[in-house]
């Protein structure tokens, strides 16, 4: 259901003595994490100078904020101390959480519970700023004066003052001279011995994947798709982040019911970033980022599609399982710039293990296509002009890929044939986004996992 952005603030209790309103363009999350910024000094200590004016000028942030302060590395936090200005951002909430990749990459952990529940129960969205910080004021003073960015803004002399004064290189060689040695509960960890690692089954963070199953000494020749499926119908600009979420994982999704059966309790179960070394619960988020759209299932948004030839919705998850028992070969069509934003590997991993042969659209983010390839799931591209609105593809068809077999080359040409419930054909032409004679190498293996088990067990 799409959000009503006229509706007003909802009333909102964070406590027994504190309520406050939280509406369409609130921000509830702000943090300073690991990035390449994080890395940058000038950065770091201006945030650092800002959060000591605005704390001079009376400034707080909205209760309704979840704030954090995880820079990448431990000589940043020395110098904002040796710089006095850690207390400051500690006033605006900006405590040291961690060191390392959280929010950005969807670690940041649950929102403040009464906020999520506003958030879900009034539909809201609150990933937008609704402010011009360059006209508009950001809070008041104490003589209730409007307060702009600009009032509090520090001034390049003061941000270079401030490096010099406390950026050295020996600030980096003390912290980095013992990086590697860790904290207590690091060296206490108790180490396997042996060659092989020793996979625990009872472990919900780190299990054995599937990828090396049934692998034989030398690979079969790829074979063409028939009678393929489509497991989603996606528009543009659809992200690693829509096919392979990082953050929250949901108690009522697959893989939060899976996560439950295995004894993690809700408060448990971390993000999918954290337990990326498990292939079930990973499997089981992919394409469960709760703002997908997929066009099988156009009055939901998340995690659904259609089981098809009965038409019953249920999560992509338990589809897929479907078709993989029916033998079922699946597909993905989908828009332009497919697999944008950030590189995630399970972004082509998962796909695989939900039984994806091929993805066809209309463009690909480069990294991605290359990592789909690396994956064995063949990446097809529509002509230029066409795509599934103008050759009036629904999704209910089902796809032939013949070629395949006979060895594909870079950039050639490969027909795809759908077949309508009511028996009717179309055919057109893709472009296989196979781009080097390498790539077709790590297809015709299965991909890259498999070739390089081959090559190390041939040695």
């Amino acid at each position: 259901m799409a959000a009503d952005l006229s509706e007003p603030p909802a009333e909102t209790r964070l406590s027994e003595s504190e309520t406050t309103k939280v509406g369409h363009g609130s921000v509830v999350i702000a943090a300073i994490t690991s990035c390449t910024n994080t890395s940058n000094p000038s950065v770091m200590l201006g945030a650092g100078l800002l959060a000591k004016k605005a704390v001079e000028r009376g400034l707080r942030a909205k209760p309704y904020v979840k704030t954090s302060l995880a820079p990448g590395s431990r000589a940043v936090t020395d110098y904002l101390r040796d710089a006095g200005l850690m207390p400051y951002l500690e006033a605006l909430g900006f405590q040291l959480v961690g060191y390392g990749c959280t929010t950005c990459i969807g670690n940041s952990g649950p929102l403040i519970p009464a906020v999520a529940a506003a958030v879900d129960e009034n539909n809201l969205v609150v990933a937008a700023v609704d402010v011009d910080l360059l006209r508009e004021p950001i809070g008041r003073d104490a003589s209730q004066l409007d307060i702009y960015l600009r009032d509090i803004w520090p001034s390049p002399d003061e941000v270079r003052q401030a490096v010099d004064a406390t950026v050295s290189p020996d600030v980096f060689r003390k912290n980095y001279a013992s990086v590697f040695e860790g904290d207590e509960q690091w060296r206490d960890l108790e180490i396997p011995t042996g060659n092989l690692y020793a996979w625990d089954p009872g472990s919900t963070y780190v299990r054995e994947p599937t990828f090396f199953e049934d692998l034989k000494a030398k690979p079969t020749v790829p074979a063409d798709i028939a009678d393929a499926r489509v497991l989603v119908m996606l528009g543009d600009s659809i992200t690693t982040d829509h096919i392979s979420p990082a953050g929250s994982i949901s108690a009522s999704g697959a893989a939060g019911r899976y996560l439950i059966e295995h004894g993690v309790e809700p408060r448990d179960f971390n993000s999918y970033g954290a337990r990326r070394g498990n292939h079930e619960v990973m499997v089981r988020g992919t394409f469960g980022n709760i703002r997908l759209r997929n066009e099988l299932a156009p009055d939901r948004e998340g995690s659904w599609t259609v089981y098809l030839p009965s038409g019953e919705v249920d999560t992509i998850y338990d589809v897929s399982q479907r078709y993989q028992q029916d033998g079922t070969p699946l597909i993905v069509i989908a828009g332009r710039e497919y697999g944008s934003g950030s590189s995630r590997d399970w972004a082509a991993k998962g796909p695989l293990l939900l039984g994806v042969r091929a993805v066809i659209a209309e463009s690909y983010e480069r990294i991605h296509r290359s990592n789909l390839v690396m994956m064995g799931v063949l990446p097809l591209q529509f002509q230029e002009g066409e795509g599934r609105s103008s050759l009036g593809l629904d999704g209910t068809e089902t796809y032939t890929i013949r070629g395949i077999a006979d060895g594909l080359k870079p950039g050639q040409k490969l027909t795809v044939q759908a077949r309508r419930s009511d028996g009717s054909a179309l055919s057109f032409e893709t472009r296989v986004r196979i781009d080097a004679p390498i790539e077709w190498e790590y297809y015709r293996q299965g991909g890259i996992l498999p070739m390089v088990l081959r090559r190390l067990a041939a040695n």
